[in-house]
């Protein structure tokens, strides 16, 4: 039985379109450097854990490609640009909840993002609540991090969907007994929720 859908928040929830950010802003070998820099250092990850001073993840951004540090500081400032509403959210998460379901949130998420673009949070007064990494000091697919949701709420794996884009944090989901479905775009993700929710849900 299925009583709580748990939603990943970036590139489910809203839109994190960092690819299209970073091609439209810099060109040449400066897209490879910001990109480098930024989200495949691991760097952006710390960053979601939120153990570290900010500033200090930042430098290490910097220190990477010290050449390109303008350009890297500059897109760290202006990263809300790469930030979007998702129209879908609210409705989704009002039309769950007034079937029955609990909803909640999982996400690999900075304060200092929450602060850049706090509006494609819009969703966020309509569940019941969730966790942020950055607050926690723990990042998917860590199994802590799914730890922390499940006591903190009450919940047993078995009676929950995550769904997730990164399909590391499903696998992760799936190890711990989660019902799980791997975000690739609304419409079909939609539906298959609803029919997991036909076999499986409270209300059938």
């Amino acid at each position: 039985m299925i009583k709580t859908i748990v939603f990943d928040i970036g590139n489910v929830m809203m839109r994190f379109d960092w690819h299209a950010y970073v091609n439209a802003r810099y060109d040449g070998d400066t897209v490879n450097a910001v990109n480098e820099s930024l989200w495949f250092t691991g760097y952006w990850n710390e960053l979601d854990r939120g153990v570290f001073p900010e500033e200090e993840i930042f430098r290490m951004m910097r220190e990477h490609r010290p050449s390109y540090s303008e350009q890297i500081t500059d897109a760290c400032e202006n990263v809300a640009e790469c930030m979007h509403n998702c129209d879908y959210a609210v409705p989704w998460v009002k039309e769950l909840k007034n079937r029955g379901y609990r909803v909640l949130y999982l996400s690999n998420y900075s304060g200092f993002l929450i602060r850049r673009c706090p509006e494609v949070l819009d969703f966020l007064p309509y569940t019941d609540g969730g966790v942020f990494s950055y607050k926690v000091k723990h990042v998917k697919p860590e199994p802590d991090i799914y730890m922390i949701l499940l006591e903190t709420y009450g919940l047993k794996a078995e009676e929950c969907v995550f769904i997730d884009d990164n399909i590391n944090n499903i696998d992760a989901a799936n190890h711990l007994g989660f019902n799980t479905i791997h975000f690739t775009e609304y419409e079909t993700v939609y539906r298959k929720l609803n029919d997991l929710l036909e076999r499986k849900g409270i209300y059938r």
